[in-house]
């Protein structure tokens, strides 16, 4: 059931939101209404931009569009404007977009000839496109159409074009301070079935979201980045979004000074870029040498093989001895190192085809076997010979999915052990989703229902992974995965979503792995359903994302102009885009670089500032509460964090005081220190 830790061929064995209608205008005032938001002024520039779809038949579009950050709004106050295919000209429109309009033309309409998109009496059958951003990334449609080839003007861009053809299908230019985009056809009814990458291009005609989110987590396997610049990637996975890195751990098992070496590094990078780090296990897989040294304690499939299953070689943890031995060699791993967490992943049984198949089922080990025919009065092995009825079945499947908590609940006993000498650690059970996909619990022993309670005892995050079963369901899906959890415990601020960025086995459209539109709408959807979000895994995820990501994930309730003040509603805190000095809550605000304001949780006001502090920090991983500067060298932070939190400033720390307590400070980078975890209030010092 694992995921695969080093590249493989073949499948990757992982296992409706509804939107309130914007204002629209009948066809009779669609041109009255259109001359009247031309003479209207645009919002100042502090105002995030928002859009107006200038159509009854919204189509995609408010899905694509709010999937990085940008709301709706009625057209007399939108800075983005949609006009779809057979929209009605205006000579206003130019003269809009020097202003600082964004207009998204879609298909044949007069406006879109009046600003050169003309079609021709040329027909091209579209089906297969060729993306500036990534040309080599296959990109088909699900239904081709026959489409006139366009004539586009010569200022403007091609962004996609047919892939044999060459015919223009996504086009734009900048004009003043705005710009025109056109695209040939609609982007599809889910908002990305044609142009996955049509959002790359509103950011290359310099449109940006307005917000970003600094929290997502991301699975790091080091087999695909051995031979890179670590602090580079490091920089670049903190301009991402992403907060902590989730390591494949069991490369770091056993002590090997190469090894070792690389891992210090890669911490130490992250640690600098305010990025923690969580050592991601798969147990029962131990490492590559726990397997050969041990053969007695390896776990056994249904046809008595050694459990040897993809990449995963699994171990008999049932087995005391090799239990021991196990949490022995994990104990020596978390020391080794200088983990901010750890990450229990996938601690159940195989096979995704359960009792079907034999060759992948598991545990037939002899502790195993002995245990159930001692409660159970026969021995399990016989279901794949003689004994095939049903109640048979039953009494061993619910004892194998009692087994699997109770081998989760030993092993968070034992991460919880060394939090003893390791307060700060933070603890992560990622478990598959059986909610939605019901047939995991026999499959592989998944029952979160049995475990969620664990969580009035333990303290850990129950990282639910997305299952295969679903990966070419719409985006939406997880606001209905989160709402099957909510009934099983009152902590849904521990409740996270583990999202398989991979490619898929299903038949889909129009990239077999989510990218661009797709991707965006995944993760913003399900930033909206849960406390946090992960991916999986951070070398999959295209390069031309990374720089929308961020905006995917942020989740903001409310962003409104009041007179002079910006009102923000975030959820779980946000990053604004800002430039200059800033107010927040009639405050100077010292949390923030030279383009972002970072915003607490909670409703704030933002306005522009006398001044900006002197003493700031740059950035903060924790959840941030309130903030304030103390002088010319001080800042005062409260937070809350599961895990111990980073903050870096723009000059050396030299003094903490935590609860009103002095403290050394614990460096974490050059201007960079760890915070412990918990909810505290402290004030940093600087010279």
């Amino acid at each position: 059931m694992g995921r695969a830790s080093t590249p493989v061929a073949g499948l990757q064995t992982r296992s409706g939101q509804n939107h309130q209608p914007l204002t629209t205008n009948h066809q009779p005032r669609r041109a009255k209404l259109t001359l009247a938001l031309l003479l209207t002024p645009l919002l100042q520039a502090a105002a995030p931009p928002t859009f107006s779809i200038l159509s009854e038949d919204q189509g995609g579009w408010p899905l694509l569009l709010q999937s990085v950050g940008f709301t709706p709004q009625p057209a007399a106050s939108a800075r983005i404007f949609v006009l779809r295919a057979g929209s009605a000209g205006s000579p206003e429109w130019p003269a809009r977009v020097q202003a600082g309009a964004y207009l998204i033309l879609e298909g044949e309409s007069s406006i879109a000839e009046s600003f050169g998109f003309r079609a021709t009496k040329e027909n091209v059958r579209i089906a297969s496109l060729e993306d500036v951003h990534l040309p080599k990334l296959p990109i088909v449609w699900e239904k081709g159409l026959e489409l006139p080839r366009y004539e586009v003007p010569a200022e403007a861009k091609v962004f996609a074009k047919e892939r044999w053809t060459g015919a223009p299908l996504l086009a734009g230019f900048r004009r003043g301070t705005g710009a025109v985009l056109w695209l040939a056809v609609s982007p599809g009814e889910r908002g990305y079935e044609r142009f996955p990458y049509l959002l790359h291009a509103l950011a290359d005609l310099g449109l940006d979201p307005p917000f970003r989110s600094t929290r997502l987590w991301a699975f790091f396997d080091s087999s695909y980045r051995l031979r890179v610049d670590l602090d580079y990637f490091a920089a670049r996975w903190r301009k991402a979004g992403i907060a902590a890195l989730h390591v494949a751990a069991w490369h770091f098992y056993d002590s090997d000074p190469e090894r070792d070496a690389y891992l210090k590094r890669l911490i130490a990078a992250c640690h600098a870029n305010g990025i923690l780090i969580y050592a991601w296990l798969e147990l029962p897989h131990v490492s590559e040498k726990f397997w050969d040294d041990h053969p007695q304690w390896r776990e056994k499939t249904g046809v008595l093989q050694d459990a040897q299953l993809d990449w995963r070689k699994l171990m008999n943890l049932s087995n005391p001895d090799c239990f021991r031995a196990a949490a022995a060699g994990i104990q020596a791993l978390i020391g080794r190192f200088d983990w901010d967490g750890v990450n229990l992943a996938e601690l159940y049984f195989e096979s995704l085809e359960g009792l079907q198949n034999p060759s992948r089922f598991t545990p037939m080990n002899d502790n195993v076997r002995a245990q159930f025919r001692a409660t159970g009065g026969f021995d399990p092995i016989e279901l794949f010979q003689t004994r095939k009825d049903a109640p048979s079945q039953r009494a061993f499947l619910d004892y194998r999915a009692a087994l699997a908590r109770d081998m989760q609940q030993q092993w968070l006993a034992e991460i919880e052990s060394i939090r003893r000498t390791r307060s700060y650690l933070d603890v992560v059970l990622t478990h598959v989703d059986d909610r939605l996909d019901t047939s995991m619990r026999d499959a592989i022993g998944a029952d979160s229902a049995q475990l969620l309670p664990l969580l009035e005892h333990h303290n850990f995050t129950f990282l639910v992974e997305d299952p295969a079963t679903v990966w070419n369901e719409a985006p939406q899906r997880y606001e209905e995965i989160a709402r099957r959890y909510r009934p099983l415990t009152p902590r849904q601020d521990r409740l996270a979503i583990d999202l398989n960025i991979v490619d898929r086995y299903q038949n889909v459209y129009p990239t077999k792995q989510q990218t661009g539109a797709e991707l965006f709408e995944v993760v913003h959807s399900a930033a909206g359903a849960f406390a946090q979000v992960a991916l999986y895994f951070e070398n999959s995820i295209l390069s031309p994302d990374l720089s929308l990501l961020p905006a995917a994930a942020a989740v903001v309730s409310r962003a409104e102009t009041v007179g002079p003040k910006l009102m923000v509603d975030s959820p779980h805190g946000v990053a604004l885009r800002w430039s200059g000095p800033a107010m927040v809550d009639d405050q100077p605000w010292p949390v923030r670089t030279e383009s972002l304001l970072f915003l607490p949780a909670g409703a704030h006001s933002v306005e522009p500032g006398a001044a900006s502090p002197a003493l700031q920090v740059t950035h903060f991983n924790g959840e941030l509460t309130s903030a304030q500067s103390v002088g010319l060298n001080a800042i005062e932070l409260s937070y809350r964090s599961s895990a111990r939190a980073c903050a870096i400033l723009n000059r050396k720390p030299v003094q903490v005081e935590i609860d009103g307590a002095e403290s050394a400070p614990v460096p974490a980078g050059p201007n960079a220190l760890f915070l412990p975890r918990g909810q505290h209030l402290v004030t940093i010092h600087t010279d």
